[in-house]
């Protein structure tokens, strides 16, 4: 994936959404989640155990089947490169 900004901030709030549920963040940390929010490294709770609890809840509320080829560190670099993927998937990308 490039670096074009391709997924709304719908699915920007959908996404941070399934990842502050699935990794059980405290309130005050998901209400900062933001498209430019670095994910590994920045976020103690997203450990290599919780990336497949995420992807498993991305697939589930997005409707979308996610093949392990597809998961890669990029993947998870900021919450937007993680929606600009599930804008991909499920073709809303712009």
């Amino acid at each position: 994936m490039g670096s074009l900004s391709v997924a709304s901030q719908s699915i920007v709030a959908d996404v941070a959404a399934v990842l502050a549920e699935t990794l059980a963040l405290a309130p005050d940390v998901a209400a900062t989640l933001t498209r430019e929010t670095e994910l590994f490294g920045n976020l103690p709770e997203l450990d290599s155990m919780a990336v497949a609890t995420v992807l498993t809840a991305l697939e589930d509320k997005f409707a979308i089947l996610i093949d392990d080829e597809e998961v890669t560190g990029e993947l998870f670099e900021t919450v937007g490169a993680l929606a600009d993927f599930v804008a991909a998937k499920t073709g809303a990308a712009s």
